[in-house]
């Protein structure tokens, strides 16, 4: 099986600064997070909140009225292509709780509002991932909106959402328009030697096993790894050379499959998930950065058997 490609999925987390007194509210800095009721809201009211940190989650008790949550990220890095250059994108991934209720979520560009989440009736499936990108400068914002409920004793609207300046919205599991070609294609030298250097993990392993997930149209990866080289999260259970196991995704339609060979997989955590980013064959990777290294092209250095 050739090294396969870039089936990134995208992201979001927050810290909201209510600008308004809710009752019941509470504001953690260190979680970067905000819970609130809306029993305090007037009818029809609209409460502004702004969100500034790169993760956090929200949880509206009792919806009534609406919110406007603008976003308003402190960044440090911006999206990063090929070869280095930078296409400014901001992107958005918001995860609602499989419980979503009592309201309806939006996203505001540009005065225009695009339903984002739908209010849930008892048996509908959960709600799914949704992520979109903005240019900086652009004017983006969420707009929560309650829906009316007789008894909202038992409505909570509450998600989880990231922030990152450094993933394409075109690889969330939410675009419909995403193409194999796209999604799933082998990623050039350049691009391998970039993501050893800017992704979330770096890991030497053997594929033991894919599994489907129909619900996510993805793919579960066993991965039994023999080098972590690094990890920004705790995925794989070891951090030496000795073996450990972990699950990286994938999009579904990118048909990996099980089978021999050692591969350096690189990606992105997603709401506490390894996603797949680019996975060359171990000894084409080894070839790759002897070159670059040689020619002083490598723009990071890797511990490389």
């Amino acid at each position: 099986m050739p090294g396969f490609g870039r089936s990134v999925i995208n992201a979001v987390w927050i810290l909201l600064f209510p600008l308004f007194d809710f009752s019941f509210a509470n504001y953690s800095e260190d979680q970067c997070s905000w819970r609130g009721s809306g029993l305090s809201q007037q009818k029809g009211s609209v409460e502004q909140i702004s969100l500034h940190c790169s993760e956090g989650t929200l949880d509206w008790l009792y919806p009534k009225g609406a919110l406007h949550l603008t976003l308003s990220p402190r960044l440090p890095s911006v999206a990063v292509g090929p070869g280095g250059s930078s296409s400014g994108l901001i992107t958005t991934c918001v995860k609602p709780s499989e419980q979503f209720h009592g309201a309806q979520l939006y996203l505001e560009k540009d005065g225009v509002l695009e339903l984002l989440v739908g209010d849930r009736l008892e048996s509908s499936p959960p709600p799914r991932v949704r992520c979109f990108s903005r240019l900086p400068g652009e004017k983006v914002a969420l707009f929560l909106q309650a829906t009316p409920h007789q008894d909202i004793s038992r409505r909570i609207a509450s998600f989880r959402y990231e922030l990152r300046g450094d993933w394409s919205a075109r690889m969330s599991l939410d675009s419909n328009s995403i193409s194999s070609e796209d999604a799933c294609r082998p990623c050039n030298n350049t691009e391998i030697l970039m993501a050893v250097c800017t992704s979330d993990f770096v890991v030497r392993g053997n594929i033991r096993s894919v599994e489907e997930d129909e619900s996510l149209r993805a793919a579960v990866i066993k991965v039994k790894s023999t080098r972590v080289f690094r990890q920004k999260y705790a995925i794989f259970n070891s951090n030496s050379r000795l073996p450990g196991w972990g699950e990286i995704r994938t999009l579904l339609q990118c048909g990996v499959k099980p089978g021999p060979g050692s591969f350096l997989f690189t990606g992105r955590i997603h709401f506490g998930e390894a996603w797949l980013g680019c996975a060359p064959r171990y000894r084409d990777f080894q070839r790759t950065y002897a070159l670059a290294k040689a020619a002083q092209q490598i723009p990071c250095e890797l511990p490389v058997d």
